[in-house]
């Protein structure tokens, strides 16, 4: 899977979460649960999307990981590989 199309679909699980955010106009670095108005429980379910998605177990110690959309994409990319 490409990165763009990893993107693709980590902007469609945010989108469920906080759909009045366009994906597009948000800082890719930026902290995620900031950019998005979301909070713990929002981003456990995010975490939970995208492990289910990508059959992909994503432990706890590894949440700090995901905190921008494109620390988010890297790590998925890194693990899926």
């Amino acid at each position: 899977m490409t990165k763009q199309e990893l993107e693709a679909v980590l902007a469609e699980a945010l989108g469920r979460i906080a759909p009045d955010v366009d994906v597009a106009e948000i800082d890719r670095d930026g902290n995620l649960q900031k950019e998005f108005d979301i909070d713990s429980i929002d981003f456990l379910n995010l975490v939970t999307a995208l492990a289910k998605r990508f059959s992909l177990p994503i432990p706890e110690e590894d949440y700090p990981r995901l905190h921008s959309f494109s620390a988010a994409a890297d790590y998925l990319a890194e693990k899926i590989a």
